[in-house]
């Protein structure tokens, strides 16, 4: 559905309430009041006139799919403002034999007016849900932008670990390399050790050697 159609829609039911209200008033009152009143009336039938034929319009330029709920839906509208006209006509009729006239035909106007009184109820009902389906698309909207927003942390944080992992990653490559090196380091001082331990091993066994010769020397001469 067009959200244009939809603008003036919304607008036409609240001046179509309006103006219900504005004609019951005006019923009831005289001179220069009534005037003020029936002015104030007449602008706004001009009013919901007007945007009558903007939905017209822009209902015209619609899919066919589309067009053809909307131009139902805008005789609905177009008969109830030739009942708010033919309201205001009564109101600002002087003519006695008129006024008789319409006083026989009570009965029908009765009609015509709960009928005017269901189209304009179906209107604000129509309008309500209109409004919470404007409501409920505001909602869903502000549900997306926040799950948006919520993804978008969600990346940053997950960039982050991985930035932390890399960097964790790396130090751990680098603790691998120095604990090789050291192993390497200890192996060669080990070898040394080894290697020190037989040359004073050695050492020792000559000495010994060397002197049990002095003593058998000593001994034998």
């Amino acid at each position: 559905m067009s959200e244009v159609f939809d603008g003036y829609e919304r607008h036409y039911c609240e001046i179509s309430a309006s103006l219900s209200r504005k004609c019951t008033s005006a019923a009831h009152l005289d001179g220069e009041k009534k005037k003020q009143k029936v002015s104030e009336i007449k602008t706004g039938l001009d009013d919901a006139e007007n945007l009558i034929r903007k939905m017209d319009l822009e209902a015209r330029s619609l899919q066919p799919s589309v067009k053809a709920g909307l131009l139902a839906k805008l005789r609905e509208y177009k008969s109830d403002l030739n009942n708010l006209k033919s309201e205001l006509k009564r109101i600002t009729t002087p003519n006695p034999t008129q006024a008789s006239r319409e006083e026989l035909l009570e009965s029908g106007k009765a009609d015509m007016i709960a009928v005017s009184a269901d189209q304009r109820g179906r209107l604000l009902m129509s309008t309500e849900r209109l409004n919470q389906s404007t409501d409920r698309i505001k909602e869903g909207r502000r549900t997306m932008l926040e799950t948006e927003e919520l993804g978008v942390s969600i990346l940053q944080d997950l960039h982050q670990q991985r930035q932390s992992l890399l960097h964790a990653h790396s130090t751990l490559h680098g603790v691998d390399d120095n604990i090789g090196k050291s192993r390497k380091i200890l192996t060669t001082m080990s070898r040394r050790m080894d290697r020190n331990k037989w040359i004073i091993g050695g050492i020792m066994v000559a000495l010994v050697l060397a002197i049990l010769v002095i003593l058998y020397f000593k001994l034998t001469h």
